[in-house]
């Protein structure tokens, strides 16, 4: 088994289904089946939007695709230095994929820092554009490079391509009233034309981005000109003598409308046709936090859908806020990250007490404290499941993929809206920040989640009065009734201190608590969730089990051992409270039980207190996510073992 797919030269031979001549007769084509290419440089040189203009050309190309967004915390850390360096990573293809690849292909570095900070990375034969403007003695010591690495044989088994990008671009934009440091700035745009024409991407699709976002400043025709620029240049020199291809994937997807997604704006997306699926107001309590923000500043442009979005003080006014929204009838949501999360754990708690429906979306990223903000990790499970005081115990609900996102979101509304309760999405960075192309659904396709509000009195006291109290139960999911305020004869008592069962008033008996406290377990407990199902084609003996985003890297592992002759099983859990009524069952299967997570093996334990099964960990926690040949390598070795 290899770990990355080969060079675009090396895949001449290995991956290639053909080869041509471009129009004219001037220069090879190559197709490929697919390509991982990486953009480094500063964290001001425009990485991750070249990124993404170069993710929206293959989306619209139509093949399948996956990326990996990495960038610093820091706003700005220091110029050059490799703190400072951020990236952009795609995977492309013909065929269905899952990850955005374990190593590039081609990386395109716009500075030493960028050079070094990934060339660890690159197999032998990958591709190598590198800005030579920026390779001077200072900025070579900032990284502890004593020789320029383009001369010193350092590189001589990568297909090195040096191009003076700065110097291209400054003299391309020449004709603009721009001084030498505003041209400079377009030296990313330059690259990505040179890419786009290297791939055989769209280009129409980008002009008319830079046209629209930089209409107001100086720059937008510039930055369109150093586009042009460095697709022609990738025409006319003689450095690039050949191009690539990479088919559409048009066999990967079923037939439908599909559009490239990120997992944040698949959520925000899926907050919104929950609303309208539910016929509720949708409102968002927030307080802005790395990776979860752009939850709150997509849901703000919604307003037309009923969409109301509070920009909180802080974290416990965020969820404050939103439990009052749920109290008031809306589809209520706080979006966080772990350290929001345990600011809001009070909180939290007051809607278990209250038996409110309210979304809590928790877009994991490394910790403890202030931790790694723009890594992803899943070390929230356990503070999802017990992070509060007292028994409340709160649904959790885990996407699998950036598009999965929306109908992790559907679902969780389904739950807290049926269930009169708190219910925890737990999505991470990887996913919030990846994008995969996603099927538009039809309407028709999503699930009615429509409310029935209390409207009158719900129980007969003895005397034949009737009375509304608010905590009896529907006997099939019980929950209690949602009782809009303002409702005539539907006032009751709210707040933190136990109730009586019933009536809702504020009780201290020993034995009502301990009903309140069963009833309230019970619920969760009896929530409707789908069995899981378990890929197994020739029956295994060895299950591997996963959960969030650990997803793609796993089914891409266990795709690797069976074209080695492998017999191995997958299954992958959605609802991780509660678990699928099936699991246990599925579990005891299996001669052996692994577990990859991306923590120190949070669901491992729960596995193993719940069901008694030797279930065995595998785990990452250096806040970028797994590898494909690593997990196959861990199975591998557990399937020896």
């Amino acid at each position: 088994m290899t770990s990355q797919v080969s060079s675009p030269a090396e895949q001449a031979d290995e991956n290639a289904v053909g080869k041509q001549r471009r129009p004219g007769g001037a220069k090879d084509v190559r197709r490929l089946n697919r390509v991982i290419i990486r953009f480094a440089g500063d964290s001001g040189d425009g990485m991750q939007l070249t990124g993404d203009r170069f993710t929206s050309e293959t989306a619209s190309f139509g093949n399948d695709l996956s990326t990996l967004p990495n960038f610093p915390a820091e706003i700005r850390a220091p110029a050059g230095t490799l703190p400072g360096v951020s990236s952009f990573q795609l995977h492309f293809a013909d065929h269905d994929i899952l990850t955005p690849g374990d190593a590039p292909n081609v990386l395109v570095a716009m500075n030493p820092a960028a050079l070094k900070a990934n060339v660890g990375d690159l197999p032998r034969g990958a591709e190598i554009i590198v800005n030579t403007d920026e390779f001077t003695k200072r900025a070579l010591a900032k990284v502890g490079y004593a020789d320029s690495p383009l001369d010193d044989g350092s590189l001589d088994g990568y297909h090195l391509h040096p191009v003076p990008l700065t110097t291209l671009t400054v003299e391309a934009l020449k004709e603009f009233d721009l001084s030498r440091k505003e041209a400079e700035r377009s030296k990313n745009m330059f690259a990505l034309g040179l890419l786009s024409w290297m791939y055989h991407r769209p280009t129409e699709a980008t002009e008319k981005f830079l046209t629209t976002k930089f209409a107001k400043k100086p720059d937008a025709a510039a930055n369109v000109a150093a586009f042009r620029a460095g697709w022609n240049f990738g025409e006319t020199t003689e450095d690039f003598a050949v191009s690539y291809e990479v088919a559409p994937a048009t066999r990967a997807f079923p037939p439908g409308d599909y559009r490239n997604i990120s997992g944040n704006l698949a959520l925000a997306y899926g907050l919104i046709a929950a609303s309208r699926q539910a016929d509720l107001p949708l409102f968002l309590g927030s307080y802005p936090i790395t990776p979860a923000s752009d939850i709150l500043h997509e849901l703000s442009k919604h307003k037309n859908f009923g969409v109301r979005t509070f920009q909180a003080e802080d974290e416990i006014a965020g969820i404050g806020a939103a439990l009052g929204a749920a109290f008031g009838g809306s589809l209520a949501v706080t979006t966080t990250s772990g350290p929001g999360v345990a600011l809001k754990s009070e909180t939290i708690g007051l809607a278990v007490s209250l038996e409110l429906p309210l979304l809590v979306i928790d877009i994991q990223r490394g910790g403890p404290s202030t931790g790694l903000p723009t890594k992803t990790e899943q070390a929230d499970l356990l503070q999802a499941m017990y992070g509060r005081n007292g028994e409340a115990p709160v649904p959790v609900v885990a996407p699998r993929t950036p598009a999965d996102c929306f109908d992790a979101a559907l679902e969780a509304a389904r739950i807290a809206v049926t269930y009169r309760t708190p219910v925890f999405l737990l999505s991470d960075g990887y996913l919030a920040n990846g994008s995969e192309p996603w099927r538009i659904p039809d309407l028709d396709e999503l699930p009615d989640l429509q409310v029935q509000f209390a409207q009158g009195p719900n129980h007969t006291l003895e005397d034949g009065t009737e009375a509304f109290w608010p905590y009896k139960r529907d006997p099939r999911t019980l929950a209690r009734p949602w009782a809009v305020p303002g409702t005539p004869g539907l006032e009751h008592r709210i707040g933190g201190i136990e109730k009586q069962d019933g009536t809702g008033n504020i009780s201290y008996d020993p034995a009502n608590h301990d009903l309140m406290v069963r009833t309230r377990q019970a619920k969760i407990d009896g929530i409707d969730v789908p069995d899981i199902e378990v890929d197994d084609p020739d029956g295994a003996p060895t299950l591997v089990l996963g959960w969030g985003s650990t997803y793609g890297p796993i089914t891409a592992a266990v795709r690797r051992l069976r074209a080695a002759g492998e017999s191995i099983a997958q299954a992958h859990l959605r609802h991780l409270n509660p678990f699928p009524a099936n699991l246990g069952e599925v579990l005891k299967g299996y001669d052996k039980v692994v577990v990859p997570e991306m923590n120190l093996g949070q669901l491992a334990t729960l596995i193993r207190a719940k069901y008694l099964v030797d279930a065995r960990s595998f785990n990452q926690v250096n806040g970028m996510p797994f590898k494909a040949e690593q997990l196959a390598t861990a199975l591998k070795e557990a399937i020896d073992d």
